[in-house]
């Protein structure tokens, strides 16, 4: 919990944020004659396969209140690649025990926005700063990890 002050008074706190995550999908090639599917399709399929992992395992310090996978995949080119990729948004909305607790959300490579809706203002003292930093720490090196290992196959 997040330590709020309203007028004189200090209280704890939960987190509501909203997050937009932007699912990233590649075209793949079907198998013998039958037809692959688009690039657009991989990443609404990613997409909801991600949301419905989020809706369905539970989360210390996490529950989440709505989503909206409605939004249409959009196509960019990405330079690094040479190629077109498909990417399809997802507007998340968290309600997080704690700043720690908001790192799984933000550390992602998906994330593209983020507005804290409530509370207004926080109150975070050194100790609080010190475990989101490790926290972050944390998180950051399990990224690294994925990343290895994505690189590896």
């Amino acid at each position: 919990m997040v330590r709020v002050k309203l007028g004189d008074e200090i209280i704890q706190s939960h987190i509501k944020f909203k997050v937009r995550l932007d699912f990233r999908g590649e075209y793949k090639p079907g198998k013998f004659l039958f037809g692959g599917k688009s690039m657009e399709q991989v990443a609404q399929e990613i997409r909801e396969e991600q949301v419905s992992l989020l809706k369905n395992i539970p989360l210390q310090g996490i529950s989440l209140e709505d989503y909206d996978i409605s939004p249409e995949p959009y196509v960019l080119f990405d330079e690094n690649l040479g190629e077109k990729v498909a990417f399809a948004p997802a507007y998340i909305t968290v309600i997080a025990d704690s700043v720690e607790d908001m790192l799984r959300f933000i550390m992602r490579e998906e994330l593209r926005q983020i507005e804290i809706i409530e509370p207004s203002q926080m109150i975070l003292t050194n100790k609080d700063l010190e475990r989101v930093m490790f926290k972050m720490n944390e998180e950051l090196r399990k990224q690294l990890v994925l990343l290895s290992k994505k690189i590896k196959r």
